[in-house]
């Protein structure tokens, strides 16, 4: 980490920095909140932070419009996808899912063309999406004081398989405690990513399945049984799985003893957390992987990791500064109050 990031950034000829969160719809977007709370607390007063509605159509267009104040973009789907062919993945995620939904420019690095009327700058894309899961697992982790061998013996069910789970499932291989994965969806099969990855990352005899999402027992019994859990399908939709559970624990004493994420923060808590806390589980709610997703972009878009993939950012985060611990805790009240 830069150990002048005040004086780098604020200094003479830097200023008026600009980034923003693209997307379609984009009203609802709590980025502006973390990341301006972020620009208070490391003193940057001349950067600005702001949501754009850009859908796929657009892309092109905004970024041709950009000049050298904008230091750095945040990208919500399906832009994820769509900044693929402007720039260069640079972290391990970014480059093995071609998901990025973070952009930084560079704009020491100008390439003339007259389809850019202030140069084309290099744009370096990363995933913070895979560490955001993973650290906010490890956050709550140290907060209950559980401590996991690496040895691969646990397990982890993901439901859904959409782009969220596929960045659930990335995450889920970074945990060296997960050994075997399993995804519960409405159509198995339909991402076929899914499969390879896990096969990739995690070395283990038979480290992935799927299930269908309407196997109720195979879902329970998945459930029962795993370390972690991560619900990835949107708005009220895993309502469902909350009445199953309260309804299988009417006939079951076995408690649910694994640790959920839902990444639905609206409502808060969801009845499947409530449902996962009532019979013996502790859940937290997505805001958490949205916090630490935009603490690493935060990192990256102001230099202050310059140019380090943040790929091992668990355990540089646990050895942080105090600095560094009062931009978590700033960003951290911010969204308690906008929620």
């Amino acid at each position: 980490m830069s150990a002048s990031i005040g004086e780098d950034i604020q200094g003479g000829d830097m200023a008026n920095h600009r980034c923003a969160v693209l997307g379609k719809p984009i009203a609802h977007s709590l980025s502006p909140v973390l990341h301006n709370a972020a620009y208070r607390s490391l003193n940057l007063n001349d950067w600005l932070y702001d949501k754009h509605e850009v859908g796929e159509d657009g892309l092109d267009a905004f970024l041709k419009g950009l000049d050298s104040t904008w230091a750095g973009l945040s990208l919500t789907m399906p832009l994820k996808r769509t900044i693929q062919p402007y720039g260069t993945p640079e972290n391990l995620w970014a480059k093995e899912l071609r998901v990025a939904n973070t952009a930084v420019f560079d704009w020491n690095d100008i390439t003339d063309d007259p389809a850019w009327p202030h140069g084309k700058p290099a744009i370096k894309l990363y995933n913070t999406d895979v560490i955001g899961i993973q650290l906010a697992f490890d956050h709550i982790n140290r907060e209950l004081g559980n401590h996991h061998a690496g040895d691969r013996a646990g397990t982890a069910l993901i439901i859904g398989n959409g782009n969220t789970a596929t960045s659930a499932l990335a995450a889920c291989c970074m945990m060296p405690e997960i050994g075997h994965i399993t995804v519960a969806a409405r159509h198995p099969g339909r991402n076929a990513g899914l499969k390879p990855v896990a096969e990739k990352f995690i070395n283990t005899h038979n480290p992935y399945d799927e299930i269908e999402l309407s196997d109720t027992s195979a879902l329970l019994n998945a459930a029962r049984t795993a370390t972690y859990v991560i619900n990835t399908i949107p708005g009220l939709a895993a309502n469902g799985i909350a009445n199953v559970i309260n309804t299988d624990s009417e006939s079951h004493a076995e408690p649910y003893s694994g640790l959920l994420l839902d990444v639905v923060y609206n409502p808060r808590p969801t009845k499947l957390m409530q449902a996962w806390r009532a019979h013996g589980g502790r859940a937290i709610g997505g805001e958490e992987m949205l916090l630490y997703q935009a603490l690493i972009q935060v990192l990256l878009m102001t230099g202050i990791w310059d140019d380090d993939p943040p790929s091992d950012a668990d355990k540089r985060l646990q050895g942080t500064t105090t600095e560094d611990d009062h931009l978590e805790i700033a960003m951290r009240n911010a969204l308690e109050e906008a929620l």
